[in-house]
Order: structure tokens, then sequence, then C-alpha cells
């Protein structure tokens, strides 16, 4: 049996009135805190690298930025989740649970 895929919250750059939140930079700055949360921990020294955490990731979807972030972030680190979530409640963002499924293969 498989393992049942980890859901995920899309905190979209859309507040609860219809209107762009701003900065325009958002999105990466909110996923640039949220960096060191990694699966392994944080790394440091030579073998240390710049990116994002795969449990809070910026995108653009259907020309929206979003932030979506991993449930597993709960279990690493629950403030980190709590901080997530309560950007988004705070700057009255929209957001829902959802599960982002993989890009079928390019047709041949």
């Amino acid at each position: 049996m498989t393992e049942p895929t980890a859901r995920q919250v899309f905190i979209q750059g859309i507040t609860q009135d219809g209107r762009t939140f701003r900065p325009s930079d958002w999105a990466e700055r909110l996923a640039g805190a949220m960096s060191c949360f990694r699966p392994d921990g944080v790394k440091t020294g030579i073998g240390a690298f710049i990116g994002y955490s795969p449990y809070c990731v910026p995108r653009v979807i259907n020309g929206v930025k979003c932030v979506i972030v991993n449930e597993k972030l709960r279990e690493v680190e629950p403030m980190a989740w709590d901080f997530v979530i309560n950007f988004a409640r705070d700057n009255k963002l929209q957001f829902a649970e959802a599960c982002l499924l993989p890009e079928p293969p390019p047709a041949n």
C-alpha cells in the first residue's frame, strides 16, 4: 500500500476582498524565511546551499503569486507552520488546502 500524499496549503497573493497583495516579492520573502526547515535539517559550511525548503515554496499559479506550504512543515517545526498560517490570516490572504499533482509526462 502506498503512503498518502501530504496535503499542502496554497496561500494566494490575493486578499479576501480581491486585491493583489503587496509587496510584489512577498512570496519569495515568506519562503525565504522558511528556507532553513528541511527534511535533513539545516546544513552549514561548505556543503550548504541557498534555496527554498521543499516544505514552503513560492510559485505562480494562473498568474497569481502563491506560496505552497507542505503539511510536513507542521511535523518538523510547529511554530514555523503557525507563523506561515498566521501570516496568511493576518494579511487576509486567500488560502486553501489541496494537493499539487505532478505534471503529466509530455506526449510524444
